[in-house]
Formats: C-alpha cells, structure tokens, sequence
C-alpha cells in the first residue's frame, strides 16, 4: 500500500498561495487496488490550499486502505500528509501508518534554506528527534508525485528519464524514472492516451526487481495516474483510477 501511495504517489482563498500551475487545490484522485485478482482496498489523493508556519503552502493527503474480504485477512489504514511551498519544496511530511501489527507515525520538518530536516518519532516518544542534512533537491513521497506531475511536456518526452532524491520513512534514496512510450489504456470512463512510465525501486525489500513497478499517466497536461503496476516479492499488486473530480482539464475519455 505504501509503495502505491507512493507513485500514485492535492480551494483557493487568496493568490498567493502556493501552487501548481496544472493541479487545482481540491483536486480529488481515488482508486480501486487490486492484489491478483482480489479487489484488496483503496486510495485517495486530495489537495488543499493552506499555509505552513505563516508561509503559503499547498496540502496533499494520501489515504488508503483495504477493504472486503482482504481487510479480514490484512488491515491497512495508512496516512500520508505534505505540505509543499512555493518552489514545490517540502516543509512537513508525515507517514502515519498501520499496516496489521505493524504500525509507524513519523514526522519529517524540512528546512530547505539550509538543506536539512528535523524528523520526530510520534510512535517512540522517548526518541529524541534527529536532524539531518539532506540534499537540495529531496522531495518526500507525496510531494515528489506532485512534482513530477508539474513537470513540463519537454521533461516528459519518450526517451526522457526523470531523477531525483526521495524521503522515504527515515531514509533518502535515489530516485529516477524513465518515459518509455505511450499507450491507450482502457478505463471504465473509457479509452485514453497515456504516458507509460518506469520508475527504479530498490529491489529484493518489496518488489521483485529493480524496475518492478510501471506507471500509466494521462498524455496531457494534467497527467493523472490513470494505472500503476507492481510486480511483488510475492503475487501482484494493480492500482486503477476509479473516479476523479476537480481536475484542472479536461480528460479526454473516448468510448
């Protein structure tokens, strides 16, 4: 579920808040998630204008969990918070999840005037809070989602390939993604041109392979992920755009 968070990896009030110029605040992205041929739960992006500590901030959240007969066998309720700044620059991030006994809530305060973060262990309060140096291009794993939607046509080419440096938990990894062609998937809106994309995972943790995981997003400006494959340690896991509304163009859905 975290992973899918991930890739798939968010009302204005005054204009000068933060933004991106291809996604509307109050933007709302769900899909259904499927693990083999098991509907296993969903997830949902939403976005919100707002402000952080005083500054303009735009405020993505990220909920999934599973549902069914999957929620007997595995519950998941996982949250992701991030409030990214003018400059699509993270400033707060939280991962707040529960996962069948495993559970995590870590905040993660950035401070991108002199590239370092302050992260805060809620779960282990006894834990001291950690400040780190970080480099000057790190995005967490809401905001990175973001960023990579806002990138331009000419950045999105067939051919180009995408890097950059994520938090992920209390750790940063390397990052990159590769747009290998373009597809006409179908939905149940019905057909659409999208943009087929791989992103490098680290291999062996979760996924099977380096480049376990494939990304379809919208071949337009607004680049919705429309699908989102993963091939697992163990079985697959498929995440399919299920309803979508306020998004800031229109997707041309053909029957």
């Amino acid at each position: 579920m975290k992973n899918l968070l991930f890739l798939i990896s968010f009302l204005w009030f005054t204009s000068a808040s933060a933004q991106f110029d291809n996604i509307n605040a109050g933007e709302v992205l769900s899909y259904r998630i499927h693990y083999g041929f098991i509907t296993a739960g969903n997830a949902t992006l939403s976005t919100t204008k707002t402000s952080y500590k005083g500054q303009p901030a735009f405020y993505v959240r990220g909920v999934g969990k599973t549902s069914g007969a999957a929620k007997a066998f595995f519950k998941v309720e996982d949250v992701y918070e991030s409030y990214i700044n003018e400059n699509k620059e993270p400033l707060f991030y939280v991962r707040n999840v529960s996962e069948g006994s495993y559970t995590q809530h870590l905040q993660s305060t950035f401070n991108p005037a002199n590239n370092s973060l302050v992260l805060v262990d809620k779960k282990h309060t006894d834990r001291p809070a950690k400040t780190i140096k970080v480099p000057n291009d790190i995005q967490d794993m809401l905001s990175c989602f973001y960023y990579l939607r806002s990138q331009t046509a000419d950045n999105l080419k067939v051919g180009s390939v995408l890097k950059m440096n994520v938090w992920i938990d209390d750790e940063l990894f390397p990052f990159q993604l590769k747009v290998v062609g373009t597809e006409n998937l179908s939905t149940k809106f019905g057909k659409i041109n999208c943009l087929k994309i791989i992103p490098s995972v680290i291999s062996g943790r979760v996924f099977k392979q380096k480049e376990g995981v494939t990304m379809w997003v919208t071949n337009d400006q607004n680049r919705v992920p429309i699908l989102i494959k993963a091939e697992l340690a163990v079985g697959s896991l498929k995440a399919s755009i299920d309803s979508y509304s306020n998004v800031k163009y229109p997707l041309n859905f053909k029957k």
